[in-house]
């Protein structure tokens, strides 16, 4: 006789990549000069749930730090995305519209939002290393 019994659900590890700053936002930040590349966090992307839209409508934009760049919609949700450093956003991942689950997918590759030319002088003082991260969720 069959037992009734659910399958019990292994737990995903949260992935936070090392050489990646984060933000108490849960952004992550992944500097080259002075370009950066922005998306959320393994952490987050689990927290909203299955991402149905991004919009992002500021490039262009020059965006202070902790300001809104966007928002990110999951099924049950509208959440905004902070801007982890100020700058001016350069470009918005072209293929998140056709496919908004890369999010959820491959938050730290396919799944990243913006890049940003930092301003100058920039405070990156308020960006945390993975171990940082970690221990504060």
């Amino acid at each position: 006789m069959p037992t009734k019994n659910k399958p019990q659900q292994k737990k995903k590890k949260m992935n936070f990549p090392s050489e990646l700053k984060y933000t108490k936002d849960h952004e992550w930040v992944k500097l080259e000069g002075d370009i950066a590349t922005v998306g959320i966090t393994d952490f987050a992307q689990g927290e909203l749930g299955d991402i149905v839209f991004v919009e992002i409508e500021t490039v262009g934009q020059t965006i202070g730090e902790h300001e809104v760049f966007g928002t990110v919609e999951a099924v049950k949700t509208v959440s905004d995305l902070f801007m982890p450093v100020a700058g001016e956003i350069l470009e918005v991942n072209p293929g998140l519209e056709a496919d908004p689950a890369a999010v959820n997918n491959d938050p730290y590759g396919a799944g990243w939002m913006i890049k940003v030319k930092l301003s100058p002088g920039a405070d990156l003082s308020g960006l945390m290393d993975a171990d940082a991260y970690q221990a504060s969720l």
